[in-house]
């Protein structure tokens, strides 16, 4: 991998990483700014707010960690088009 190539590599994993953490920051507020209006719907018996505090933000956790692989590994695959998709590491 040439420095152009090294460098968009890195610029598109800057990218996405701060997209999703922004994403994130964003739920985590909103839970915590709406919770009051939040309140008066439910889930499952349980208010939307408590619901969020305690399994929602968790599951977009997860969620966006997955979204993070999928989409690294589309750029590093398109970084380096001629590596194999899953290189055995040497021990």
């Amino acid at each position: 991998m040439n420095k152009h190539a090294a460098a968009l590599h890195w610029r598109r994993t800057q990218r996405l990483t701060a997209v999703l953490l922004a994403l994130w920051l964003v739920l985590i507020v909103a839970s915590i700014v709406f919770a009051r209006d939040l309140a008066q719907l439910h889930l499952f018996g349980w208010p939307l707010s408590s619901y969020l505090a305690g399994q929602g933000i968790l599951l977009v956790f997860v969620a966006i960690v997955g979204v993070y692989a999928w989409q690294m590994q589309r750029i590093d695959r398109a970084a380096a088009p001629d590596a194999p998709p899953n290189p055995e590491r040497e021990t």
